[in-house]
This record gives C-alpha cells, sequence and structure tokens, in this order.
C-alpha cells in the first residue's frame, strides 16, 4: 500500500471518530440540559411542598417562576394530583373523620353543648373517651362548611398545650372552658379535681368555673406559688405511683372494676416566657409521669420541652391556627365560646351536687358495691374504707401494700375500723377470690359473729377461722402462723413450677387453681409475744417470714392493736415493718406511723388516718369511717352474702369453751384412743397410737380432777367406739370418784363391752396378757399406793404385777391408761428403768421442768392453766402439743 492511500485511510478513520465523539457529546448535553430541567421542576415541587399548596399560591417567587415553561407542567400536575387527592378526602375520608370523632367523643366530650351543659355527668367507668373536641379545622382555601370536627386525646393519654397570638387570649379561654366543661360533666363530680394557676392575674383566671371551688373541684393557686402547685402535683403522681408500682398496673385505671383515683387536671397560664430551669424540669418530669397517675396539664403560653405525650394548638392570628394533630396547611379554628350564664350555671350545679354529696351522712351501705362479689383479686385487694368530705377513701392489700398495721387505744374504733374492712372486701370478692383467717386475742367475742350462731345461722362465706377468747392461748395464734408458712410454701412451689414469681402470674399460668388471696387478721397480735419463751422465739420468725415473702403469694396480714409501742420482740427485727407499708392510725394512736406523723393526736372520733406509705405525712388520707359494727349493718350483709353464696362453714376455735366430745368429727368413727382437742388451725384431736410394742400406755399427769376425768372418760368412749366386744378394767381407789367412773362403765356397757369397775380394796390388777383387747384404766394411782404394796400368797406386790403390766400388756393385748397426780409418784410407780414403760403422757396442772425428764430430755415450755393440757407421744412427737380436755357430759348421756 503506497504512503498516499494510508494517509487517506487515516484520515476517513479520524473524520469517523470525530463524527462518533460528536454525537456522543452531543446526547451529553441533551441529557446534561433533560437532567437540569429534572432537578429544576423537582427543587419547584419541594420549594412548593415545603411551603404548602396554599402558601405557594400566594408566595412572589413561585408565582414568577411559573412564566417558565419547564415548570407550568408541574405545577399543574400538583394542582390536578390535589384536586384528586381531596376528592377522594372529601368522599371518604372526611366522613370517616366524622364519624370517628362522634364514636372517640360521644357525650359531652364531642357532643355540641346544648345537648350536655348543666346536666351532672354518670360515670361511664374507669375509661374515659379517648377524645375530646377543642374545636373545628378545614384544609386551607376550602370552604370552611366541608371542615371537620378536631379532637385530642387527653385523660389518660397526654396533655394539651395551647399558644395564643400577640398576646389575645379569648379563643384560647374558649379551648380550655369548653374542655374543663366537657371533662366535669362527663364524670360523676368528684372524680375531676382542677387545680389553676395564671402567671398574671391574681383573682384567678376562668372565672365562669369559680362556683367550682367551694366544692373543692377547682383550687386557684397563688401566681406567686406556682412552686407549691408543682410540689403538690409531684406528691400526687408519687402516691399513685407507689400504689401501682408493684401491682403489675401501669395505669390507675387498669384492671380495675371502677376508677380509683379522681383525676387531676392541672391549667397554667403562662406569659410566653421559659419558667426558671428548676420549675421548668419539674414541669417536664409531671408532663411525663403524670398520665399514668391520671394527673394531665393544659398549657397556655408555656415553653416546654415536647419529650411527653403533648398536643399543641398554636394561634397564628385572633381566630386562626395550627394543630401538632393535622399539620401545616390545615386551619384550626375554636368553636363559639360556651354561653358565660350557662357555665356559670352549669358549675354551680356540679358544686352543689359536690356538696350534697359530700355532707349527707355517710353508712355502711355507702362502702359497698353495687352488686356482690364481681371484682377479682387476680392483682390486689381494694375496697372503701370510708370517706373524706364525700370522696371515698380506698384501703388497698397487693403487691405494693401487702400488709397492715392497725392501732388504736380501747374505745378509737378499731373493732369498727376492722368491720368496715371485711364488709367491703366480703361484698366484693367471693370466696374463689378470697380466704379471711380471723384471729382475736382479746377477752371478748369481737369475730364470733362471723360463724353460725344459736340465734343467727348465718356465716360469713369468705371466713375460713375465726378465733375468740384466745388470749390465754399463745398457742392458736403460732398454729395459724404455721399454717399460713405451709400455704406460702405450697404457692411457692406451684409457682416455681409454672416459672412464675407472682400469685397474679400463677393465676394465670393455672386458671383452673384455686389461687385466693389470704387475709389473715390479727387483732391484739402483741399478745402473741407476750412471753420470753419459745412460742414468741418461733411468733416471730414465723411472722417475719410470711409478712417478707407473702407479698408475691397472696397472703396478706393485718395487725392490729391497741398500743405496738411495747413488742420486744421485734427490736432489731424491722422486716415486719418494713413490709406492713399499710399504715392504719385510730384517733390518738402512738408509733404506728412515722415519727414525725402526728395526724392521729387531733384526729375525731370515727375517723382514721390511712397512709399507704409506710406512714409517712404525704400519704395521710382522712377517712370518716361509717358505722359498721351495730345491728343493721355487717349483720345484715353476712345474711345476704350467706343467702347468696354457697360455702362451706368456717371453723370456730372459742378459747373460753370446751369443746364437746359428742360433736367431734373424730369421734364419729375414732381410728384410736382420743384425748383432747389439738389447739391448730384444722379441727382435730389428738390420737394415741395403740400398738402390740413396748410404751403403748398412757399417763396423765396433775391434781386438776375435773380435766384428768374428762381425759380418762375421752379415752375410754373413744375406744369404745373404735373397736368392738373389748374387756375394760376401771380401777379406783377414791371413792369420791365413784360416780364418774360408774358413769364411764355404764355408757361402755351400752356400747356392749365388758366392763369391771373396782374401788378401794377390791382392786386387783389384771393379768398383762388377754385373748380379746383389754382396756385398764387406773384413776389416782398414788392413792392406791397402800394397796398396791400388799404382797400376796407368792410375795408379789400389786405394785410389781402393775409394773409387769405396764411392761408386758402391750404385747400381750392390755394397755393401760394411769391418772397420776404428780410427776413424782409416776416416777415412783415406774420404779428404777420403768420410765419406757409408759410412752406417752398428757400433763395438766404440771409446771414445764418437771416434764423434761419424761420428753426425751428436752426443755418443755409449758405454763399450767385451766381447761389446757400439754401432749407427747415419744414415738411420734419432736415437740408437745397442747390439747383442750373434752367436755364428755354430752357423750356420756348418749354414748
Amino acid at each position: 500500500m503506497g504512503k498516499r492511500e494510508r494517509r487517506q485511510r487515516a484520515e476517513e478513520a479520524l473524520a469517523r471518530l470525530r463524527a462518533v465523539l460528536g454525537l456522543a457529546l452531543g446526547a451529553a448535553s441533551g441529557e446534561h440540559e433533560r437532567a437540569a430541567r429534572y432537578k429544576r421542576q423537582l427543587e419547584f415541587e419541594r420549594s412548593v411542598q415545603r411551603l404548602g399548596l396554599a402558601k405557594a399560591t400566594r408566595d412572589r417567587d413561585i408565582a414568577e417562576r411559573l412564566g417558565e415553561a419547564e415548570l407550568a407542567p408541574v405545577w399543574s400536575r400538583i394542582i390536578s394530583e390535589r384536586d384528586d387527592s381531596y376528592a377522594d378526602w372529601r368522599s371518604a375520608g372526611l366522613p370517616a373523620l366524622r364519624d370517628l370523632v362522634a364514636t372517640e367523643a360521644p357525650g359531652p366530650a364531642g357532643q355540641p353543648w346544648q345537648h350536655w351543659l348543666g346536666q351532672l355527668g354518670n360515670d361511664p367507668g374507669i375509661r374515659a373517651p379517648r377524645l375530646w373536641r377543642v374545636g373545628t379545622a378545614h384544609v386551607e382555601h376550602e370552604p370552611a362548611e366541608e371542615g371537620f370536627p378536631l379532637a385530642i386525646p387527653f385523660l389518660d393519654r397526654g396533655h394539651l398545650r395551647l399558644n395564643s397570638a400577640r398576646g389575645d387570649r379569648g379563643a384560647v379561654d374558649s379551648i380550655v372552658e369548653t374542655l374543663l366543661m366537657r371533662v366535669l360533666s362527663t364524670f360523676t363530680p368528684g372524680l375531676v379535681r382542677v387545680h389553676l394557676w395564671d402567671v398574671g392575674h391574681l383573682t384567678g383566671p376562668l372565672p365562669n368555673l369559680h362556683p367550682l371551688t367551694d366544692a373543692g373541684l377547682l383550687t386557684v393557686h397563688d401566681p406567686t406559688q406556682l412552686d407549691g402547685l408543682l410540689a403538690t402535683l409531684t406528691g400526687h403522681i408519687l402516691k399513685v405511683h407507689a400504689r401501682t408500682k408493684d401491682s403489675g398496673l401501669t395505669a390507675v385505671g387498669d384492671g380495675a372494676a371502677r376508677r380509683v383515683e379522681p383525676w387531676w387536671v392541672g391549667v397554667l397560664f403562662g406569659n410566653g416566657e421559659r419558667l426558671a430551669d428548676e420549675q421548668h424540669r419539674e414541669l417536664n418530669r409531671i408532663a411525663r409521669t403524670g398520665p399514668d397517675a391520671g394527673v394531665h396539664l393544659i398549657l397556655v403560653d408555656m415553653p416546654m420541652s415536647a419529650s411527653s405525650p403533648l398536643e399543641t394548638i398554636t394561634f397564628t392570628d385572633r381566630e386562626q391556627a395550627t394543630s401538632s394533630m393535622t399539620g401545616t396547611g390545615v386551619v384550626v379554628r375554636a368553636d363559639p365560646p360556651l354561653p358565660p350564664s350557662a357555665v356559670s350555671q352549669a358549675a354551680a350545679v356540679i358544686g352543689q351536687d359536690m356538696k350534697v354529696r359530700r355532707g349527707r351522712p355517710r353508712s355502711f351501705v355507702d362502702l359497698l358495691p353495687p352488686t356482690h362479689t364481681q371484682e377479682t383479686s387476680h392483682v390486689e385487694l381494694r375496697t372503701v374504707i370510708g370517706f373524706d368530705e364525700g370522696d371515698p377513701v380506698d384501703l388497698v392489700l397487693g403487691d405494693a401494700t401487702p400488709h397492715a398495721l392497725v392501732a388504736g387505744p380501747s374505745g378509737s374504733g378499731k373493732t369498727n375500723f376492722l368491720y368496715a374492712m371485711l364488709g367491703g372486701l366480703a361484698a366484693r370478692y367471693s370466696p374463689r377470690e378470697l380466704e379471711l383467717y380471723l384471729l382475736d386475742f382479746k377477752e371478748g367475742v369481737s369475730f364470733a359473729g362471723l360463724t353460725r350462731g344459736e340465734k343467727d345461722p348465718s356465716w360469713l362465706p369468705q371466713a375460713r377461722l375465726v378465733g375468740v377468747n384466745v388470749n390465754t392461748d399463745r398457742e392458736f395464734g403460732l398454729a395459724l402462723l404455721r399454717y399460713l408458712a405451709q400455704e406460702l410454701a405450697r404457692r411457692a412451689a406451684a409457682a416455681k413450677r409454672q416459672e412464675v414469681t407472682k400469685l397474679a402470674e400463677l393465676r394465670d399460668a393455672d386458671p383452673d387453681g384455686h389461687w385466693p388471696r389470704i387475709v389473715a387478721v390479727i387483732d391484739e397480735f402483741q399478745a402473741l409475744f407476750s412471753g420470753r419463751d419459745q412460742i414468741t422465739q418461733q411468733a416471730a420468725a414465723l411472722l417475719e417470714d410470711v409478712a417478707r415473702r407473702g407479698r408475691s403469694q397472696g397472703i396478706h396480714l393485718v395487725l392490729a392493736s391497741q398500743d405496738i409501742a411495747g413488742i420486744e420482740a421485734f427490736w432489731g427485727k424491722p422486716a415486719v415493718y418494713d413490709q406492713c407499708t399499710l399504715r392504719v392510725a385510730m384517733p390518738k394512736a402512738k408509733r404506728v406511723l412515722a415519727q414525725d406523723n402526728l395526724a392521729a393526736v387531733s384526729l375525731p372520733r370515727w375517723h382514721a388516718v390511712v397512709n399507704h406509705d409506710s406512714g409517712v405525712p404525704h400519704g395521710n388520707e382522712v377517712a370518716h369511717v361509717p358505722d359498721a359494727s351495730t345491728r343493721g349493718t355487717f349483720d345484715e350483709l353476712q345474711k345476704q352474702l350467706w343467702r347468696e353464696i354457697p360455702s362451706s362453714e368456717p371453723r370456730l376455735f372459742d378459747g373460753a369453751h370446751q369443746p364437746a366430745l359428742a360433736s367431734s368429727a373424730e369421734y364419729a368413727a375414732p381410728r384410736g384412743p382420743l384425748l383432747g382437742h389439738i389447739i391448730d388451725v384444722e379441727d382435730r384431736a389428738a390420737t394415741l397410737r395403740l400398738e402390740p410394742v413396748p410404751g403403748r400406755n398412757l399417763a396423765v399427769l396433775g391434781t386438776a380432777t375435773d380435766d384428768a376425768l374428762s381425759v380418762m372418760a375421752t379415752v375410754a368412749l373413744s375406744l369404745g367406739r373404735a373397736y368392738q366386744g373389748c374387756e375394760f378394767v376401771l380401777l379406783c381407789p377414791v371413792e369420791a370418784l365413784r360416780s364418774p367412773v360408774e358413769a364411764v362403765a355404764k355408757a361402755l356397757r351400752v356400747c356392749g363391752h365388758v366392763a369391771e369397775v373396782r374401788f378401794d380394796g377390791d382392786i386387783v390388777v389384771p393379768p398383762a396378757t388377754c385373748d380379746t383387747k383389754r382396756f385398764v384404766f387406773f384413776y389416782a394411782v398414788d392413792g392406791a399406793t397402800a394397796i398396791l404394796e400388799q404382797k400376796d400368797d407368792d410375795r408379789v406386790s400389786g405394785l410389781d404385777k402393775l409394773r409387769a403390766l405396764l411392761k408386758n400388756g402391750p404385747a400381750g393385748n392390755v394397755h393401760t391408761f394411769g391418772w397420776w397426780r404428780g410427776v413424782g409418784r409416776l416416777k415412783d410407780t415406774l420404779g428404777f428403768g420403768g420410765g419406757e414403760d409408759v410412752g406417752a403422757w398428757v400433763a395438766l396442772d404440771v409446771q414445764g421442768h418437771e416434764l423434761n425428764q419424761l420428753a426425751a430430755g428436752q426443755a418443755v415450755d409449758w405454763s399450767p392453766r385451766p381447761h389446757r393440757a400439754v401432749f407427747f407421744d415419744r414415738s411420734t412427737h419432736s415437740r408437745p402439743e397442747v390439747l383442750i380436755p373434752f367436755d364428755v357430759t354430752t357423750a356420756l348421756e348418749e354414748p
């Protein structure tokens, strides 16, 4: 190829490259121009969006740019899309919004004032309306008649902030006044309390609402005392949260059958300036924590952070505003103000109703719910205990306030308070939700009426145990604490199996189980610790354990006393007091409240200080407690509940009466010889094991003749019922005892047994073996010493025969039951090495230190008292147990 040809080809290739590059550069230039145009269109659209379509229409810069050909299509599209969207909004969205407000803002919350202003609320329950109307709204540049009602979340949900325009507060005042009247008119007077503060009004703002002040529904705070108002609101929030923090509730209304606290609405009028730093921080804390405690704020011209549930309405001029609910582009207007005279009159009606209800005499019936036993104890127990100027004061037992201390001197109304509490609880909770264990250490029968009586066959269905006249039977209080500890262990084991920790969780995990809350009321509980003995030690340990662990398993203690100042058992052991966060002080009560809390000193009669915060002053609630103990009050409620609710009869333990043997359930079909009634939660008798092994004999010890005869008769009569065709030998060297011994023999013969009776010189110790069962009853053995020392022809004395009988008799079907009038006399009879031949004993008026050698070497903590005995069986007992000898009169008459 020649040089010219190569040059030509190169030039052609270069021309083609230039052509291709020209095309590429032209395409790039065009694409760049299109991208730049698209960018200008996007920026224009963003500018319109930032301004809002309504403002963009009036904006001079936007108007000038509309002359650009490339931006006109964008404007047309925006207008078209707006028209299409608004058409959809008018056809579907607007009616749906109106329906929503009508549904969620019922009654006074959303209706025109002509429908409700001047009428009293009826308290629909614990749930407040979700929305509250504050005005109207419509999309900017659209007819106002095509607008919609504007409603905000308020009670139980959040707060409202209003910003006025250029100091013109007319529309703002109208919104505040109307919203408050809507709230006050929705609920029963008293369920809403308003606190009003205005930095610039010495006489108080919203004058039309001032008729509420006399009724205590509106409190106007001094402009210079904002700190006091904030402290008041904070204290109320702390008190409410303290009651709910451990109960599983997140707000005061959750899980309850009715509203448990009034709502508090704090209305604060500012001047647009930020509060001082500490006040600003406190206000923000109230805003954050208030809704869960029923505390809500309406703030006017008061800057605040937005870290709380807060809706804001900001007026741009005298009539128009924007709202955080609707955003920019929507015009908000306040509803026309309510007629001042109508507002004042309506406020007067609400206030007057409150004063009438507050002023009318309160009775026991006012403590009760309208329907019986409909509430659940899932989370807590709650009842109205009294009234503070007509407002109900609640008493709560739950995880947050697990146990109660009640104190008051004699005649202060302590017993009446306990009846008011028991009546309120029983009327609210069924036996599946609540069980009561009631113990009174006073000499009296305060709680005896809660069981079946001779004149009144009714009993309180929730009562499972009632103990009265137990002032000398501290063992019964100890038995109750042991039972509670056992029930606590049972519930804790069930909770562990279900992998839960609290009673509410256990009831959720095991809905078919029987897990009621238990309330144990111990009146004059300090009697448990009146001695320096084992009972005091054991009772203190058990009470501390139940108080500490019972809160999580639904076991609650109510400990009442005339004066709790001298309980030495708890010195240095604050666990019980620390767990008793509910404190109740009757007039002149001492030391039940905190040391600096003297509210009970000047308390009038029939009143009580109820404090759920461990007695600190800010937790005080003073309640007038109606009469709950006279005829026609608690007793009538008990009869109603007894007729309405099927329930088993509660067990009554009356320390002033000996139980009848004939009435004992175990006497109907005894499994062996009965000895006496055990002082225990369960209604049961002590039984002696009879087996063909050494030592199965019984010694009754003491000089209390009637009680000794009762124990001996109880053993004989129960043996007569337990076995058939037996031989009874009754030996008695004391002629004065002939009549009661003969009565026992007669009763045994009626039952079909052989009963041989020998007195004085006829006493002969029977052989130590028998083909059938033989029971030897030897009365006043030590009184037969002269007879027993006599020897027969084989130089064997009756004492030798008795010792052989005791030693060998049980293996030969012969068991001996002897009565010795002293421990020393028993030892003389048994002789050296014979202590093992009597394996069980019942001691009457014998001091404990004398019994130590008979109780396997352990110390017997026992002080004799009438109609009480202590029983020890070496083969079954780790410690002696206290018995009450039976009254055998009826059993002897009708064996």
